[in-house]
């Protein structure tokens, strides 16, 4: 384990590994920017007018982002915003927060409280140039991620302390059935954020406050832990040029001055070398 990134975040989130650009991106949500680091050691950052916090890749050079108003294609080499669709823009107590993109080229992402007000978060699918919403009375939605094969989507709310796994239609993707209770974390007094799946369909989650990424096999037993010196553990992501460097991001928010001092790397992004070989992120697509 190293730190791979020294550069603090408030709320470090979204991590993305673009596969073309053999290149990482991430969010510090609370400071409204997107940042970047190369295996070369290049650092850039983005800022924005708004809570920005997830991506996909469309292609070389384009990203799609998910912000607290609405979601954006992004320009990486000239800066421009489009925008492609609202999201919540008519309620100015909520912004977006987890999101991954789908196997058929769709983009999932989850909207919360900005205080984390209970049930006031969902989550939408963008696909095909549409947005849909598909779950309601969602807290904190976390842990956005799919089975290798597409046949499940699985999700969290942190304030409940549980992931779902959904079944996906294997024609578009969309959801078909209930969703059923994968992995009950509160069980163990443990908060699941982010997560990512691997070639095997094992499911890597952060724990936040337990200062840990969690590798769960596709019964959701757990498989492994892996240790990091930060307590608030948020995303995972699978990168690298094998594919075998899991990433992971973390926080300083709410973090007392004696947490910070005990703690001098949360917030800062660090990076493993596994023997698991991750799946790369699907390209999001509009027709």
């Amino acid at each position: 384990m190293r730190v791979y990134d020294d550069r603090p975040c408030e709320l470090g989130e979204g991590l993305l590994w673009h596969p073309e650009r053999q290149q990482l991106f991430w969010f510090d949500i609370l400071n409204c920017k997107l940042l970047t680091r190369t295996a070369q050691g290049y650092q850039h950052e983005w800022r924005f007018d708004e809570y920005v916090s997830a991506a996909g890749w469309i292609d070389q050079s384009t990203l799609l982002i998910a912000g607290e108003t609405g979601l954006y294609r992004f320009d990486l080499d000239g800066g421009k915003t489009e925008r492609l669709c609202d999201l919540e823009a008519d309620n100015p107590l909520t912004r977006s927060n987890d999101g991954r993109a789908d196997p058929w080229g769709g983009f999932w992402v989850g909207t919360m409280g900005k205080h984390a007000e209970p049930e006031a978060g969902a989550i939408y699918r963008f696909y095909r140039g549409e947005i849909r919403r598909l779950i309601t009375t969602v807290t904190i939605p976390n842990a956005i991620c799919f089975s290798p094969q597409g046949e499940y989507v699985y999700f969290a709310d942190t304030a409940v302390g549980v992931i779902w796994r959904q079944r996906l239609n294997a024609v578009d993707g969309w959801p078909e059935g209930e969703p059923e209770l994968f992995i009950n974390c509160a069980e163990q007094g443990l908060n699941p954020d982010g997560a990512v799946s691997d070639i095997q369909g094992r499911l890597w989650n952060a724990q936040w406050g337990a200062s840990r990424v969690t590798c769960y096999d596709c019964h959701g037993a757990i498989e492994s832990t892996i240790t990091l010196p930060a307590s608030q553990i948020t995303c995972p992501a699978f990168g690298g040029p094998d594919m075998r460097t899991l990433f992971v991001t973390s926080a300083r928010e709410l973090l007392s001055e004696l947490a910070l001092v005990q703690q001098p790397d949360a917030g800062k992004v660090f990076s493993i070398q596994t023997d698991t070989i991750g799946r790369e992120e699907p390209r999001v697509r509009f027709i």
